[in-house]
């Protein structure tokens, strides 16, 4: 059984007094959504805030930010991320800081950045007894995908080397108390890698009233349509996870004429490389072979977007521990009870980080639907609520301490 500490309790009572100050970095970062790698505003705010504390923030890539917190006890580094970035949706809210620019943080980015920014706080304020180094990565761009391989690229992992890292999310939408924290139990992947595609399909066009001298390309997107859902139902295990989804079809301009080119779009999500490898090879073969079999010209533009996130058991294991020593041992439930096989469809691009060092993740409940927060995240009307910011505060910086501690 897990007693709450008094060394917790003191961290839980700095958040407590951090709430306002979050709900104030919450509400301004909800009003100045940017998108993608493009965040001067967003930037700007974190920057000066964490100055503020006493921290001297450095810029990685376009619009990242780091910083490091401890270091004067010699031990590891431990990394904890908060994402910044909105996404291209209109809010359809009541909320009074809404915002009106006709992008929206409808996944929560402003939530985790202001709880990073407490929990920068709390750990500078006890930085004398931290047996390492944190590292904090407030980056851009995850919801295109480019942020986090960006911030590799230009060292986020480096100077200090990085030993273990972790993130949060926020959930909304959910039958879950509010307040409450999912933990993956085993390591493994627990978030589907995504890819995109897009298929160009060129035919020849020609008056609807004479379908000979066409080659129809709508017909060859209807037959390939099919073909492709094929891998899913006739290739892929079922015991095996994959989504082929296609998202776009079009083609034409009005209803007489059989058009010149049609276009598929679509995404691709697996758990593992030689699932995601199989993936896009069939996409590949079959569109060939549907184009080959109708007299039309296929091209395929294969995108990679990220991998899957990984977890590591070990550090699964002391998320658990530093949820249940800081907020009470019935604070948090594992993933596979709330998502049968512990695994996300969805993708993430922590992933990137995950692959390159052992890494966490936590979920925190911000939005009980029994309470009227009845839309999930990436919805024009979602919400999240306030009351949860010193929570998320305290689990990233009661992780951190934990882990250097226990690593020292």
């Amino acid at each position: 059984m897990f007693i709450v500490s008094e060394e917790a309790e003191d961290l839980m009572s700095m958040a407590h007094q951090l709430q306002d100050k979050m709900v104030m970095y919450r509400h301004h970062l909800h009003t100045v959504p940017e998108l993608d790698l493009s965040l001067p505003k967003t930037t700007a705010y974190v920057k000066e805030a964490l100055e503020s504390m006493g921290l001297k923030p450095a810029p990685v890539g376009e619009s990242g930010l780091t910083v490091t917190i401890g270091g004067q006890h010699q031990g590891k580094v431990v990394l904890i991320r908060a994402d910044m970035d909105a996404l291209p949706i209109h809010e359809e809210t009541e909320l009074s800081y809404a915002s009106l620019s006709g992008n929206m943080h409808a996944c929560g980015h402003d939530m985790h950045t202001s709880m990073l920014l407490g929990a920068a706080e709390i750990l500078k304020a006890g930085e004398a007894q931290l047996r390492g180094t944190v590292k904090l990565m407030f980056q851009p761009g995850e919801e295109t995908l480019h942020g986090a391989q960006m911030m590799l690229e230009h060292g986020i992992l480096d100077n200090p080397k990085v030993d273990a890292a972790m993130m949060l999310h926020v959930l909304t939408g959910m039958p879950l108390p509010l307040g409450q924290f999912v933990v993956p139990e085993e390591g493994g992947a627990i978030s589907a890698s995504s890819d995109w595609f897009e298929i160009i399909i060129r035919g020849r066009g020609s008056h609807g009233a004479m379908p000979e001298a066409a080659v129809d390309p709508l017909n060859v997107a209807a037959h390939l349509h099919l073909a492709l859902q094929g891998i899913l139902s006739r290739e892929i295990s079922p015991i095996d996870n994959a989504v082929l989804t296609i998202g776009v079809m079009e083609g034409g301009t009005t209803n007489n004429v059989i058009p010149d080119t049609a276009r598929l779009k679509g995404s691709v999500r697996t758990f593992n490389t030689a699932l995601r490898d199989k993936m896009e090879t069939r996409i590949r073969e079959i569109t060939a072979g549907i184009g080959e079999t109708f007299q039309a010209k296929m091209e395929v533009i294969y995108t990679r977007g990220c991998p899957e996130v990984k977890t590591d058991g070990g550090l699964n294991e002391q998320m658990r521990a530093s949820i249940a020593n800081t907020f009470g041992e019935n604070s948090y439930i594992g993933i596979t009870e709330l998502v049968p096989g512990g695994k996300l469809m969805g993708s993430e691009d922590f992933a990137f980080v995950s692959q390159a060092v052992p890494s966490t993740t936590v979920f925190l409940n911000a939005g009980n639907i029994e309470d009227g927060y009845s839309y999930p995240v990436h919805h024009p009307k979602t919400m999240f609520s306030d009351e949860v910011l010193h929570r998320g505060a305290a689990a990233y910086a009661a992780f951190a301490r934990d882990w250097l501690e226990r690593n020292s």
